[in-house]
Parts: structure tokens; C-alpha cells; sequence
């Protein structure tokens, strides 16, 4: 194993031990889950949104070293982003910051299990706050999201 990948390789194992953000938000705006049958993978994502902003996330569930850091990232990336940004974070954003953007296919969707939660929980949350005319910008941005 090269450095670069033995430093990817720690911080992932670190990460599944001690996530990041890790457990539940009470009275959350944002509650969503989903999870990975082949992998056992299994997340809730919860979000507060204050000012436009995510005031807090939180993710709890279990999952393979992967999961767990890649939704570690994840919830480091997004807290105190405004709505919008977070909404343009994508797959590679949080990848890379585990250095697993050449991951396996069959190990992808455990690294984005997390996103794919996250993404719904916060355009479940936009719509159910819309205001008259943003339903045909929320469909056209919720099916450009993998």
C-alpha cells in the first residue's frame, strides 16, 4: 500500500470506530432512512435547518467501514452549508475525502448509501416547504441527483 492509501485506509477505520456526528436528533425537521439489503447497511439521516442553513445533522444505523465513513464525511461536509449548498454536494465530494474515488461497484453503494439518504431527506424536506411555482425546479433538480 502506497502513503496516500494507508492515510485513506486509517482514517476509514477510524471513522467506523468513533463516527462522527453520530446518533439522534429529537424533534428533527428532517428525518429519513434507507438502507443496502446486500451489504446490511442500514441509515437514518436527521437534519435541523435554521436560516436556511443545516444547523445540525446526525446519522444513526450500522454498516460496513465504508458506510459509517463516508456518512461521517458526509455530515462533517454539510453542517453549516446553506440549503442550496448542500444541495450541489455530489458523490465525488465525499469520495474523495476517503480517497475512494476508483471504489469498487459493488462496494458504491455502500459509500453512498449515506447521500442518497441525505439527498432525500432534504428534497422531502423542500417540498414539503415549497412555495407556488418550485415544484417543477424541485422534480427537474430531484432527477439530476446521481
Amino acid at each position: 500500500m502506497s502513503n496516500n492509501a494507508d492515510i485513506y485506509h486509517e482514517m476509514i477505520v477510524d471513522y467506523s470506530r468513533n463516527p462522527s456526528n453520530f446518533g439522534k436528533i429529537e424533534n428533527a425537521d428532517v428525518m429519513y432512512h434507507d438502507s443496502n439489503p446486500l451489504c446490511g447497511d442500514s441509515i437514518d439521516i436527521y437534519i435541523n435547518v435554521s436560516d436556511d442553513k443545516i444547523s445540525d445533522i446526525k446519522f444513526h444505523g450500522r454498516g460496513c467501514a465504508i458506510c459509517m465513513a463516508c456518512s461521517s464525511v458526509l455530515t462533517e461536509i454539510v453542517k453549516g452549508k446553506t440549503i442550496e449548498e448542500a444541495k450541489k454536494i455530489q458523490k465525488n465530494d465525499v469520495l474523495s475525502e476517503l480517497g475512494l474515488e476508483n471504489l469498487q461497484a459493488v462496494r458504491i453503494k455502500c459509500a453512498l448509501l449515506s447521500l442518497k439518504v441525505f439527498k432525500y431527506g432534504l428534497y422531502t424536506y423542500l417540498a414539503k416547504h415549497l412555495k407556488s411555482g418550485d415544484a417543477d425546479v424541485l422534480k427537474q433538480e430531484a432527477s439530476s441527483l446521481y
